[in-house]
């Protein structure tokens, strides 16, 4: 039979043109589908550009509170709640809003953009011990500005937030995390010490860090220890808190007891250490006491915290040490720490925070009752009825005692003696 003939009977067999149908059909829609597929691919690699930012990365906090801030028909959002304690002791709630884990879409100079957050249930952060998540940004065009511009009007938006207010920071994991809401900056004057003290220290801060180039130039690690030691209530933290804030400096609170706290983190923790803040290390004797110690007490320390004191030795001096750092440490009990702590290099500068003097009690009255105190001596009848007691009164306990009488500039001279049992 002619091949013509053939293939012409094969035309008019309904199985086969069935068959062949079918199978032009499905070829046809698995080539669309394999074109789409490779056109989807090259529109997204040409025409889309996409943001991925880690949840360890500093501006993903920043991103999500500016996200919530414009994209206001977002209706999936999650909640996250912290804690405010203020010099009263008031602890007051708030909360803040962020999207949920899911999609959301808004949009943002003349630009329609979506954000993907996803969290990863079976991948932690091994540093912070949290699920691994990340926020993805899709937007179409090829101007990656449109993504500069976020993230510095997020940035701004977060320090406009924090503007005039000291960042506490606390150590977790092998990060620093910002430790509730920034606080209002604490005046330098409201903390009243011996006369000279707190100039003298704020001097030496002020031309350590204007300084920079002397140290280089000489060779000498750019880092700065102090030590402020005396009584318990004399005001050491927050003399140290309105210094930060004077230097619109954060503060960093590391405790060397704290649980899983090793030399290596520890040596981690000072060199990633937010810029423009102040190390505080506070009750550094509870830490660490004198090598001449009985060895039970420090197998008994030791089983506690696994920082050793060789450790904290090289943190603050050592070869691997940080620099351009500004290290404070307090004490209640100078006689408990090793020489070998507090020697020049490591301590550069030891102040005595003492209790209240008659200067002190003096500006305290003062500032309390100016009216009162420009007028008449009652400021030296005060200083008089304390110096009466013949004991030492720490600053916490006379600001005790004027917040107890606080209208009454005569009584709190009358009642002198019930200073520290109110």
């Amino acid at each position: 039979m002619p091949l013509s003939d053939f293939i012409s009977s094969l035309q008019d067999n309904p199985y086969f043109g069935a068959g062949f149908g079918l199978f032009g059909v499905g070829a046809g829609l698995a080539v669309l589908r394999k074109a789409s597929m490779f056109g989807m691919i090259l529109f997204r690699r040409h025409c889309m550009m996409t943001l991925e930012v880690p949840c360890r990365d500093k501006s993903y906090q920043w991103l999500l509170q500016w996200i919530t801030m414009n994209a206001r028909h977002t209706q999936h959002l999650s909640v996250e709640t912290t804690f405010k304690q203020h010099d009263t002791g008031k602890i007051s709630t708030s909360f803040d809003f962020v999207p949920s884990v899911g999609t959301h879409f808004f949009y943002y100079n003349k630009t329609w953009i979506r954000v993907e957050r996803n969290r990863e249930q079976h991948t932690l952060d091994l540093h912070m011990g949290v699920p691994w998540e990340t926020v993805t940004l899709t937007a179409l065009g090829r101007n990656k500005s449109l993504y500069f511009h976020m993230l510095d009007e997020a940035r701004k938006l977060a320090l406009k937030r924090e503007e005039g207010k000291t960042i506490m920071y606390t150590a977790l994991g092998s990060e620093w995390r910002q430790f509730g809401h920034p606080r209002k900056r604490r005046p330098l004057s409201s903390v009243i010490l011996h006369e000279g003290v707190a100039n003298r220290i704020l001097r030496d801060v002020r031309e350590f860090i204007n300084t920079p180039q002397w140290y280089s130039e000489r060779g000498i690690p750019y880092r700065r220890g102090y030590l402020l030691h005396g009584p318990p209530g004399c005001g050491k933290s927050s003399f140290i808190t309105a210094l930060a804030g004077e230097l619109e400096y954060s503060i960093c609170i590391l405790n060397l007891s704290e649980r899983g706290l090793t030399d290596d983190r520890l040596q981690h923790l000072m060199s990633v250490a937010p810029q423009q803040s102040i190390i505080l290390l506070e009750d550094i004797d509870a830490a660490f006491v004198k090598r001449e110690e009985s060895s039970a007490t420090k197998v008994a320390y030791e089983g506690l915290n696994r920082v050793t004191f060789s450790g904290l030795l090289n943190m603050l001096d050592g070869v691997v040490s940080a620099e351009a750092r500004i290290l404070f440490m307090t004490t209640n009990y100078l006689e408990r720490l090793d020489a070998a702590l507090i020697r020049p290099g490591r301590v550069d500068v030891k102040e005595y925070i003492g209790h209240a003097t008659d200067y002190q009690l003096k500006l305290m009255y003062e500032r309390f009752y100016p009216e009162v105190a420009t007028s008449t001596n009652a400021a030296g009848d005060f200083v008089n009825a304390i110096k009466e007691l013949k004991k030492p009164v720490s600053m916490a306990e006379v600001q005790g005692l004027f917040m107890f009488y606080k209208n009454d500039p005569i009584g709190i001279i009358e009642n002198a003696e019930k200073i520290g049992t109110l």
